[in-house]
């Protein structure tokens, strides 16, 4: 009993000598190595706690490459209309020799509605005066589809309202239908001969200016 007593005390002592002496870690005392992995796998488990993102409602953009769209008035962009037709904007925008104005704009785009509102305000006052096409083209993403259709509808412009399909005039124009609303006024040769960008109250005034202008001409 004794022996197997001394065995055992040894065997502690042993363990106690080989044992590392405990010591407060700091990152001051751990090797760089060792902080920058540990680092980087805190970050993984970070990056892996957010969840992916759904395919479903990623925005894809399936516009042509610059050199494959028709640049020239009135161009051959596939527009669609609140019943979801699809044609092709050198059938729908008019090109028959009298000033064209294009609205751009955007169903999130509060001072699109504004411009367009004060343009619609006047719009019959313009007709009985001067000879002209008008055209508003929204560039929304096809998730904002029914919102489009919804504030056509629902605005009962007096003009012609479509959706830029696949979001492909921002690659034409100049530029990029950064900002809106803008507006175009294109003469009777297709030529570009007024472009604002925002808006601020009576820039619907300089635009019919334009339209009187060019009719002059």
């Amino acid at each position: 009993m004794n022996n197997y007593m001394n065995l055992l005390f040894l065997l502690v002592l042993t363990l106690a000598q080989c044992a590392p002496k405990n010591e407060v870690q700091t990152e001051a005392n751990i090797p760089s190595k060792i902080q920058g992995v540990e680092k980087a796998v805190a970050v993984k488990q970070t990056l892996d706690s957010i969840p992916a993102t759904n395919p479903s409602r990623m925005m894809k953009d399936r516009s042509r490459n610059v050199e494959n769209i028709n640049a020239k008035y009135p161009f051959d962009i596939p527009l669609e209309n609140t019943v979801r037709e699809v044609a092709s904007s050198s059938e729908l925008i008019p090109n028959n020799g009298k000033p064209t104005l294009v609205l751009f704009w955007l169903t999130t785009c509060y001072p699109c509605r504004i411009e367009m509102k004060a343009i619609a305000e006047k719009y019959n006052q313009w007709r009985a005066q001067e000879n002209f096409n008008i055209v508003a083209i929204s560039t929304d993403w096809d998730k904002n589809y029914d919102n489009f259709a919804k504030m056509v509808n629902e605005n009962n412009w007096p003009w012609e309202s479509y959706r830029d399909l696949n979001r492909e005039f921002r690659k034409i124009l100049p530029g990029g239908l950064n900002g809106l609303p803008q507006s175009f006024i294109f003469d009777k040769n297709g030529t570009i001969a007024y472009h604002s960008r925002k808006y601020r109250t009576g820039d619907e005034d300089k635009i019919f200016d334009k339209i009187q202008s060019l009719n002059r001409n």
